[in-house]
């Protein structure tokens, strides 16, 4: 076995992300010698406790950070500056501090600035999920064959970096470096919107009257389906999304909004060929990426 990237490794929330990496550091035993989990709620921290994933679980985030040479910030963004004033003052020369959040400017705009000297930040977001939340929902496959996005900062020290890509290639995960404002473009159009629109069309469903909204439910095709799948995820976590990505989840809305005003004029008057076009191009982003195994 390798020797283990890090001596203790302290994860600030113990959700989906954390519970995961939890589970896989105690499977592999060459991510971390010691795992040291801390989260806001006493009941999570009860259930970490029960399931046996961490080494150490520590109520009091000071601590837990204590001698850690990698904190991962598991949390929702919107709680990043709340956390980096925190933990702060207690960061050990030297340690790595790194995250997951699915917007990077506003994790860089709110934690950076709080990071003592000599600490080092790398910024990630590894692209894997599913609708439940939870240390009960974590599983070790959840990074397998998923990409994880580092955004790291001009001048950034290149051993902390690597570090930090080793720990999500020994998570099973493709590494690849992306700017931050490109990376927040990016998944603005690839994930932020469709839960947008997946909680938007579910919320005009629970809108309708009773006897339109109970036959909806009933006999739900599997395009609704998929809808309310990804509906079901994290209210907390998506709210600090989109707030804390507006500028960039705005802008594709606008250009999707366009399209959908293109696709209603087509269906208004007729024209067959473009809703046909349409449909064909859809059909040639999922072929894609059936073929690249991301599907």
């Amino acid at each position: 076995m390798a020797e283990p990237l890090f001596r203790r490794l302290a994860l600030i929330g113990v959700g989906l992300i954390g519970s995961s990496v939890a589970r896989i550091a105690r499977a592999r035993g060459d991510l971390a010698a010691e795992v040291v989990a801390t989260a806001r709620s006493a009941a999570t921290l009860a259930r970490v406790a029960a399931l046996g994933i961490a080494d150490v679980v520590e109520p009091d985030p000071a601590r837990a950070v204590a001698g850690a040479d990698c904190v991962m910030i598991c949390a929702p963004v919107g709680a990043y500056a709340a956390i980096g004033a925190a933990i702060a003052p207690h960061l050990a020369p030297g340690a790595i501090v790194t995250d997951v959040g699915s917007t990077k400017q506003s994790v860089i705009r709110d934690l950076g600035p709080l990071l003592p000297a000599g600490v080092h930040f790398v910024p990630a977001h590894p692209i894997a999920g599913t609708e439940f939340s939870g240390p009960d929902a974590g599983f070790a496959a959840l990074f397998e064959g998923r990409w994880c996005l580092l955004t790291p900062l001009p001048g950034s020290d290149g051993e902390a970096v690597e570090r930090i890509r080793e720990l999500w290639r020994r998570c099973g995960a493709m590494v690849a470096a992306m700017e931050p404002a490109h990376h927040d473009r990016v998944l603005a159009i690839v994930s932020h919107l469709p839960h947008l629109i997946a909680f938007t069309i579910c919320g005009t469903a629970d809108d309708l009257a009773d006897e339109s909204r109970a036959e909806v439910l009933q006999f739900a095709a599997s395009g609704f389906r998929d809808f309310t799948r990804i509906a079901g995820s994290d209210p907390t976590m998506w709210r600090d999304v989109f707030l804390n990505n507006r500028e960039a989840l705005l802008e594709m809305l606008a250009r999707f909004m366009e399209d959908a005003q293109a696709m209603a004029r087509a269906v208004r008057w007729g024209d067959g060929a473009y809703i046909e076009d349409k449909i064909n191009r859809g059909r040639k982003i999922r072929r894609s990426l059936i073929e690249i195994n991301q599907a």
